[in-house]
């Protein structure tokens, strides 16, 4: 099975062995009954005298020097505590006299006692009484029957003679589900964990876990594209005014999707869209691998729309809504005009107005027209939307300076791309040309001007009544299969990083709130 490999192993285990110990815990906590102990240690041993029988050689002054049989002295200080998960009442001890443990001190002999509790626990104190079974005998010492709560401990001060220092300790006793044990503390040199043996333990092998899956990501062989990409080849043609969204998002495409390949070659909508409806009806298995981008809808009869099949069987075109690209006029710099109304560019297109002068201009200063080819869709948006679907007047001029055709009225000339028509209204005196917004925003030379008083914006572009922008499509012959590299790049296009691709270069992504706004009320 293609999931069966080292880092999908190492996940998988990693995964297993942390339920493994939430389970455990859950279990431990909910299933394994909790016990009474009672611990205790040995935290001083020391002797007070001088016999070397009892380790001594120690300086003494006071009373350690002048009481009877203080030459082999020696003192204990022994801990008691609660140290388990339940508290330890009088009647949980299993001994059968008063007392409930005894502590017995091997070769020496107890001669006194004296007992301190800890912090908050003063009320212990009643239950260290003769009659509750405090005494002592040659080496023992009975110790009452002492109720602990969690954690709570008292401490045996115990003054011995006669054998030597260090000499074994015990308490002995029981306690009802649980049992009295020796144990343990840090030493006052030792720093205290944060963390639990365990938990050190489980976070070691998570770590190990998580370094084993992170270097064979690292090292691993070449690996299987991430879901929803597709290998192959794809051309992208169509609109020079969405082609550098369409470079962006080839890139980023591929750069996600190993083993695919996107050429992008812009010759504007009307040239891509002829090619796309060409070359689909010559292919004979199948759909050619080619996505036509076009500013607004192809004409009408050669769309098929949703009706068309996968790989071209319905016989037409195919589009998808991309974006809303919003389009600038754009004017010399020196020209001295901020605004035209819809009705005086209309009459400049018409030929009726050759001079800036007419329109609101403080000198005269003629016009140029700076346009694209019949094959231009950013050409055709600007007719259908601005013009009231009247055409362009005929190229006059070659050079974009003087005319070529004396008995035109104005000079107009046709480039081939949107950079070409930048370039020359940037360099010729009162040119006005046309682009989309974008392409314009870092150039100089150029000027956007206003239609009837609306700016062209991208942020108005979902609700504003702004006039000059259309929908940016995708055709394709038919609906491409959903395994072809037509489809899944025409998906990163709409969804995902896609959509940041394409509001970066200043068009309104038709997925959004507001680009469904505009792209939804195109139906």
């Amino acid at each position: 099975m293609e999931w069966v490999n080292a880092e999908n192993v190492i996940a998988v285990g990693t995964f297993a062995v942390a339920s493994a110990i939430a389970f455990g815990q859950w279990w431990y906590e909910r299933m394994v009954p909790r016990r009474r102990r009672i611990g205790y240690r040995v935290q001083l041993d020391t002797a007070i005298g001088d016999d070397d029988g009892t380790g001594g050689g120690n300086t003494r002054l006071g009373l350690f020097d002048e009481a009877d049989g203080m030459d082999e002295a020696s003192v204990v200080l022994l801990r008691i505590e609660n140290d388990g998960a339940l508290s330890v009442s009088a009647g949980d001890y299993t001994s059968g006299g008063l007392h409930g443990m005894t502590a017995t001190f091997d070769g020496r002999e107890v001669h006194g006692v004296a007992v301190t509790v800890g912090p908050g626990s003063g009320a212990l104190m009643s239950h260290f009484t003769p009659a509750h079974g405090l005494e002592y005998d040659g080496s023992s010492l009975r110790i009452p029957r002492v109720p602990l709560n969690r954690g709570e401990y008292f401490k045996l001060l115990v003054l011995l003679s006669g054998g030597t220092v260090g000499s074994k300790v015990t308490v002995s006793g029981g306690v009802q589900d649980g049992d009295v044990h020796p144990n343990e503390s840090l030493t006052p040199d030792e720093k205290p964990p944060v963390f639990s043996r365990p938990a050190r333990l489980t976070s070691m092998a998570f770590l190990v876990g998580i370094a084993l899956l992170a270097g064979l990501i690292v090292t691993g062989g070449e690996r299987p594209p991430p879901m929803g990409c597709a290998t192959g080849s794809l051309e992208v043609t169509g609109s020079t005014a969405f082609a550098p969204v369409a470079g962006e998002l080839a890139e980023a495409y591929m750069e996600q999707c190993p083993g695919s390949r996107i050429t992008v070659a812009a010759h504007g909508s009307t040239t891509g869209l002829r090619e796309l409806a060409e070359r689909g009806a010559a292919a004979k298995d199948g759909a050619p691998p080619l996505v036509a981008l076009s500013d607004g809808p192809a004409p009408e009869g050669q769309e098929a729309g949703d009706a068309g099949a996968e790989g071209g069987a319905g016989g037409g075109l195919a589009g998808t809504r991309l974006a809303v690209s919003v389009f600038t006029l754009l004017a010399h710099a020196d020209v001295p005009v901020r605004n035209l109304t819809l009705a005086d560019l209309r009459r400049i297109y018409a030929g009726e107005v050759t001079d800036w002068g007419e329109v609101g201009a403080d000198r005269s200063l003629p016009i140029v027209l700076v346009g694209r080819g019949a094959a231009s869709g950013t050409r055709d948006v600007l007719q259908r939307r601005l013009l009231d679907g009247a055409f362009e007047p005929p190229a006059s001029s070659r050079d974009c300076s003087r005319k070529d055709n004396p008995k035109a009225s104005v000079i107009r000339c046709e480039l081939d791309t949107t950079d070409q028509v930048i370039a020359t209204v940037a360099r010729v005196p009162g040119a006005l040309g046309y682009s989309e917004l974008r392409t314009t925003s870092t150039l100089e030379g150029v000027r956007r001007l206003s239609l009837d008083g609306r700016r062209p914006s991208l942020d108005g572009a979902g609700h504003d009544a702004y006039p000059y922008r259309e929908i940016e499509y995708a055709y394709t012959y038919g609906r491409p299969p959903a395994d072809s590299l037509a489809a899944g790049f025409l998906a990163f296009a709409t969804r995902g990083p896609g959509q940041d691709v394409v509001r970066t270069h200043g068009h309104l992504p038709c997925g959004t709130p507001e680009g469904l706004r505009v792209c939804g009320a195109a139906d």
